[in-house]
């Protein structure tokens, strides 16, 4: 298995071939935006911090069709042109492999979603504001970057927007300035992410506090809602902090200073997470806690995925499998149904799907499929049932301490288990994540 994967990754990420650029590391993203919501107008200015990993007499990055009207490296206006997703940049004297540099990037226009195998994805105006989504190639929509999801940066994001309206984005809010009918709103973000991660959500939104003396968990917990969801929302979310104290037990300490939750007033197909938040839709507050599972769900995404982000999208199962198996984690704590009894359901249903996947390497038009989440879990059951409770969780919470911020692969995941495991799992990853057959139901 790690020879094959060892090949695979070799040529780069195939299933994103037109995102990513290599030769750099952006260090820091510093994106001031102007936005126009009664008529989705943007003026911004993007200023990135880069070290080049090789000799650079070129370079590109990830933006859609925005016009450029300004792009200096270093201070100097670099030759540049721009098409097919990418703003290529041409300084005036090469930089040097290792050598810090600045790029900066005025830009404007209708930012709209960019279409993907999956989709449109990315910056996306709803009834009454927006939303931005971009897993797993959408962020060249709205901001020029490096849209790989190994390249991970700190963040400084202003947004300056009719003052009606709340701004939302990942990090913490340091500053919030109104002048007239506009507000600037800036959020900083220290820890890394990846570009996908960032987003800007806008709305007409009221905000709730969780008191966290009360809490489960002393994670500070900010939800930002249509006001008329108030009611709903309080009894729909009412276990989030129970999940996180869950949780943190299962998998160590939450990476980040804080948990927000944006419920839109528009409706959405599914939930999506970004750093340190999560996005619902208001059908997801009905009232009668249907959502329960996506929430938990959503919130174990910021260990899985925020904290540890995969370098390659092949191993999307080390993200939506483990967020997957937090659902059994949360069933099992709050009284219902077991980890065990969850994971031999969806068996029984995977049996009666068709095998004709490797959740290992599902393959760009398979990386979302179900099966690639529950299998994934049930993966992780497995290695539960082979290492016992207590080595098990010793393993979740060494893996997570071990990759805090950093990127992970399959090959990460099982070197770290073979030190908490009896013997070596490699046979056992590969049964369950490299061949289309189903193996048996794992015995204790």
């Amino acid at each position: 298995m790690g020879e094959a994967l060892a090949r695979l990754r070799s040529a780069g990420d195939p299933y994103t071939p037109t995102s990513g650029n290599r030769g750099y590391h952006v260090v820091r993203y510093e994106l001031d935006l102007d936005y126009a919501i009664d008529r989705n107008g943007l003026s911004a200015t993007a200023r990135l911090t880069v070290v080049a990993t090789e000799e650079l007499t070129r370079f590109s990055l990830d933006l859609a069709a925005l016009r450029v009207t300004r792009a200096q490296v270093d201070g100097v206006d670099a030759k540049r042109t721009h098409g097919s997703g990418k703003l290529t940049l041409t300084p005036r004297t090469p930089i040097a492999a290792g050598a810090e540099f600045t790029v900066l990037v005025r830009y404007s226009g209708t930012p709209r979603p960019v279409r993907s195998h999956w989709g449109e994805i990315g910056w996306e105006e709803l009834e009454d504001g927006v939303i931005v989504a971009s897993q797993p190639c959408g962020a060249s929509s709205w901001f020029p970057c490096n849209d790989h999801p190994s390249d991970k940066a700190a963040y400084r994001i202003s947004v300056t927007a009719a003052s009606a309206y709340t701004v939302v984005a990942p990090g913490e809010l340091v500053s919030r300035t109104a002048r007239a009918s506009r507000t600037t709103w800036v959020y900083e973000q220290r820890e890394p992410m990846a570009a996908y991660l960032a987003t800007v959500q806008i709305g007409r939104y009221h905000r709730l506090t969780v008191d966290a003396r009360v809490a489960a968990s002393a994670v500070p917990v900010v939800a930002h809602l249509p006001r008329d969801l108030t009611a709903d929302f309080r009894h729909d979310f009412a276990e989030q902090v129970d999940m996180l104290a869950c949780f943190e037990r299962a998998f160590g300490p939450y990476p980040f200073d804080s948990y927000g939750v944006v419920v839109t007033d528009d409706e959405l197909e599914i939930p999506l997470e970004a750093q340190g938040l999560s996005v619902f839709g208001r059908n997801h507050v009905d009232g009668v806690g249907g959502a329960g599972r996506l929430i938990a769900h959503e919130l174990a995404h910021q260990w899985f995925g925020n904290s540890l982000t995969i370098g390659a999208w092949r191993d999307i199962w080390l993200h939506e499998g483990f967020a997957c198996y937090a659902e059994w984690l949360w069933s099992e704590q709050s009284g219902a149904e077991t980890a065990d009894a969850c994971a031999r359901a969806h068996y029984a249903a995977l049996r009666r799907a068709p095998q004709d996947i490797v959740v290992g390497d599902p393959g760009p038009a398979d990386m979302f499929d179900d099966r690639v989440y529950k299998r994934g879990a049930i993966t992780l059951h497995a290695v539960r049932l082979l290492l016992g409770d207590d080595a098990f969780f010793d393993l979740l919470r060494d893996w997570v301490a071990t990759f805090r911020f950093a990127t992970v692969s399959t090959e990460d995941f099982v070197r770290t288990a073979d030190r908490h495991a009896p013997e070596p799992i490699e046979s056992l990853i590969e049964a369950w994540l490299f061949r289309e057959a189903l193996p048996p139901f794992p015995a204790r």
